[in-house]
């Protein structure tokens, strides 16, 4: 039932006794420092922010699930999630089912502070997250072009309360400031004008009102106590009527059923922990439960919630630890063939790379020359999977990773089956060939393409990548592409927009050693190659075979003709490469 009435600082209340509480089927907080500001606007104009969802829990049943508390300090590396709360028994509860990012805003807001990684400072930096207030500038009632007619801004706490261009008044210090002459006093401190006063109490006096006396908190209701129930309502009201598929309440799920871990926490770790080997792949709690579905053997891949049964989460929770192992030596392995989080385009492209080392052996090490043809295997298919133009790993993704499994657990030997894997993809209209103008399109590749990396791995395979020491360099320095370098080159008027159009794509890019590529900059390359193979004529020759840069010339304004000749042999060598048999 629909309930009116309610203010902000009791809401608060509730949440600081641990009467309001978050259910495990609730995500973590996302919004950001300017999505509380809207929202505190919102709030001061009057504006209605929607009515909430609550769960009414009685004592009999309060122990039977998992509960998190509302985030108060934000801190964005050292406090992000939510905390545990543990079993509640014997006591009722209010789990709020709609209305977590609301609420927590508000704690924030009215109790506590954010602590968010300052641009350009390194994470391990304990400077990089400097602790902010919510405050709202007393001085200002102005709409701007967003329709906000209030300053909310997250500050420094010792700027509060200086006067100057603005007058920041702490928005928690309203929790246990007195209306009317306490205002006043705390106003008259501040040495305003006439004018200043007034406008500043009347804001001042608005934030009191909207916070503490006035009944802004909307919500419904529910009262029974059947989870299937309950579940159908959150997956509608956070759906909109569509079936929910999302890792945050599938991973709820799997927290309520969990017996003897906490899932939230063991995925939000491995999540972590991916994330920090090598460059890092950017992995999300997405890819972390549709690995566990898959490397688990559970009937279907896709996240429905049919597949998270008590049964099936119990089969998760037994093998774990294995799951874990497994998708950490998968990231070992791709970041070691030099991948990172903007050239793996797909990171399901992962899951059947996993499933294979998960029903490897506990013994078997990639490094060892005895796999140096199966890690060969596995760094093509990836490759050609995450060149292909038309994705691969788009639509029906479901449907394809469960018949990739297939492959993999029926498969004769202890190899991985690459040709298998693209026969299967092949027959659902996945395939690994690529036609002339897929291969004219890899041919044409510009370096912002996110594909530049692995199509550049895959026409110089010999430069070590495990390290992540490399650069894609461009033959001719990109500082040399301005039109007044061009003309004083000797570059003609009509020839400068084919310059310009052809330097940043694959016939102008190699990849390289870092430490080398940082001794060519700027250079032309034959003025560079005479440098640096100075006394080595057979190490000269030898690079440029391997680099395909047999033709070279000695000046910027043969570029257009060099650029066709190695367009035209990177092509004839990227068509027999992608369409090779793996």
């Amino acid at each position: 039932m629909y309930q009116q009435g309610g203010t902000i600082e009791d809401a608060l209340r509730r949440i600081g006794q641990h009467d309001y509480v978050l259910p495990a089927i609730q995500r973590e907080f996302v919004w950001s420092q300017e999505q509380i500001c809207a929202l505190f606007d919102s709030l001061m104009q009057g504006y209605p922010f929607g009515e909430f969802l609550f769960w009414q829990i009685d004592r009999e049943h309060s122990h039977k699930f998992k509960y998190y508390d509302f985030v108060r300090d934000y801190h964005e590396r050292d406090r992000p999630h939510c905390a545990d709360l543990g079993v509640q028994s014997d006591r009722p509860l209010t789990a709020v089912l709609d209305g977590q990012q609301r609420l927590t805003a508000f704690n924030i807001g009215l109790r506590g502070s954010m602590a968010v990684k300052l641009p350009r400072r390194r994470w391990s930096n304990p400077d990089a997250f400097p602790r902010r207030v919510l405050a709202l500038d007393l001085l200002s009632e102005t709409r701007d072009e967003e329709g906000s007619a209030y300053k909310f801004e997250f500050i420094d706490e010792s700027k509060v309360g200086q006067k100057g261009a603005h007058l920041w008044f702490k928005v928690s210090t309203i929790l246990t400031m007195d209306p009317g002459p306490a205002m006043s006093d705390w106003l008259l401190a501040k040495c305003l004008d006439r004018n200043e006063h007034s406008l500043a109490f009347r804001i001042l006096d608005r934030l009191y009102r909207r916070v503490r006396t006035d009944p802004t908190v909307a919500y419904y209701e529910e009262t029974k106590q059947d989870i299937d129930h309950v579940l159908t309502i959150f997956i509608r009201r956070n759906s909109k009527g569509t079936d929910l598929a999302y890792s945050d309440l599938l991973l709820s799920i799997a927290v309520s059923q969990w017996e003897e871990r906490d899932a939230r926490r063991e995925v939000l770790e491995l999540v972590d922990e991916l994330n920090t080997i090598g460059p890092g792949l950017a992995l999300s709690k997405d890819f972390v439960l549709k690995a566990g579905l898959m490397l688990t053997d559970i009937a279907s891949v896709g996240f429905q919630v049919r597949n998270f049964t008590h049964e099936n989460m119990a089969i998760l929770e037994k093998n774990w630890d294995d799951v874990r192992m497994a998708l950490v030596k998968t990231v070992q392995l791709v970041t070691s063939f030099g991948f990172d989080s903007t050239s793996i385009r797909a990171n399901s492209a992962l899951l059947p790379i996993a499933y294979y080392i998960h029903k490897l052996p506990t013994s078997h090490n990639f490094e060892s020359s005895q796999y140096a043809e199966d890690r060969k295997a596995i760094r093509q298919w990836l490759t050609r999977s995450i060149l292909k133009a038309s994705g691969i790993w788009g639509s029906g993704l479901d449907t394809l990773l469960t018949a990739l499994r297939d492959v993999l657990r029926n498969k004769s030997d202890d190899r991985f089956p690459a040709a298998a894997l693209v026969s299967a993809m092949a027959q659902r209209g996945r395939t690994l060939a690529f036609t002339e103008e897929e291969v004219d399109d890899l041919a044409d590749m510009k370096i912002g393409d996110r594909r530049a990396f692995a199509m550049l791995s895959l026409l110089f395979p010999f430069i070590n990548v495990r390290d992540h020491h490399f650069h894609i360099d461009h033959v001719f320095p990109k500082s040399l592409f301005t039109p007044p370098r061009l003309r004083n080159a000797g570059v003609s008027e009509e020839n400068m927009d084919s310059f310009m159009e052809c330097f940043d794509r694959v016939g102008n890019l190699q990849l390289m050693d870092g430490v080398m590529n940082n001794e060519k900059r700027a250079k032309l390359p034959v003025a560079w190659m005479q440098e640096h193979f100075e006394k080595n004529e057979e190490g000269r020759k030898h690079y440029q075979q391997q680099y395909v840069l047999e033709e070279l010339p000695e000046s910027l304004n043969e570029f257009l003709h060099f650029y066709d000749t190695r367009r035209k042999q990177l092509r004839d060598r990227i068509e027999k490469l992608v369409n090779a048999d793996i």
